[in-house]
């Protein structure tokens, strides 16, 4: 699956059957579920999931926390729209 695909499968009802749990939580967040976004990465220990964590709190505008995950994920906040990290982590994960 391409990047286009993916952003298309927003237009679905569920995400794709072949989408990871790190594309799964981005696409409930692209659908605006920001909660089960959540719900599916939050308990997982590696730095894709801490990465996606960092991006929802930020999003959610908890940039203490956001900056706790970021650290996780190895990285720092980005200075990008929230619209364009979301791009960049799917990206990255497809």
């Amino acid at each position: 699956m391409d990047f286009h695909t993916f952003q298309q499968s927003l237009q679905d009802n569920t995400p794709p059957a072949n989408a990871s749990v790190y594309l799964q939580a981005l696409w409930y967040d692209g659908k605006g579920n920001w909660d089960k976004s959540h719900e599916l990465i939050q308990d997982l220990p590696d730095q894709n999931a801490a990465w996606i964590h960092a991006y929802l709190h930020r999003k959610e505008g908890d940039t203490w926390n956001a900056d706790y995950w970021y650290r996780k994920a190895g990285k720092k906040r980005p200075d990008l729209s929230l619209e364009e990290e979301w791009e960049q982590i799917a990206k990255a994960l497809l």
